[in-house]
């Protein structure tokens, strides 16, 4: 397996854990009755993400950001391991992703500013290079 899909398994793996760093609390906050119900907007008084703490909430909006995020890193990672042009460099963008992905989560639940946004830009950043360097 390349380096590219052992970050890729790796990044799902921080994306289980991801979820339950919001999932637990959010169950605590609001209850099961809301957390188990259908979540239709004409019964919630408003998005289960804006009932919930401040803490609670940006573990739940960094989860997301990481289902957005984890998208783009897996089309890169499955080009350049399928395409067999995993390279040192590939390999090395790989770690950062992930890297920044892991340290996005406390930015994001503790507010780091702008800490948050350029952590987020580096694994970004890391991804679009991946991505270049299998075009190249």
């Amino acid at each position: 397996m390349t380096p590219e899909l052992i970050v890729l398994a790796l990044a799902g793996v921080l994306q289980a854990v991801q979820l339950a760093l919001f999932a637990v609390p959010a169950n605590l906050e609001l209850g099961p009755g809301k957390t188990m119900s259908p979540r239709d907007p004409g019964r919630m008084s408003a998005p289960l993400s804006e009932q919930v703490s401040i803490r609670t909430g940006r573990l739940a909006r960094a989860y997301q950001n990481h289902n957005e995020a984890l998208l783009l890193f897996a089309v890169a990672a499955l080009v350049v391991s399928v395409s067999e042009q995993s390279s040192w460099f590939t390999g090395l963008c790989a770690v950062v992703y992930l890297i920044a992905r892991i340290l996005y989560v406390p930015a994001y639940a503790f507010g780091w500013v702008p800490g948050r946004s350029m952590i987020f830009g580096a694994g970004w950043i890391a991804t679009l290079l991946m991505l270049l360097a299998a075009l190249l």
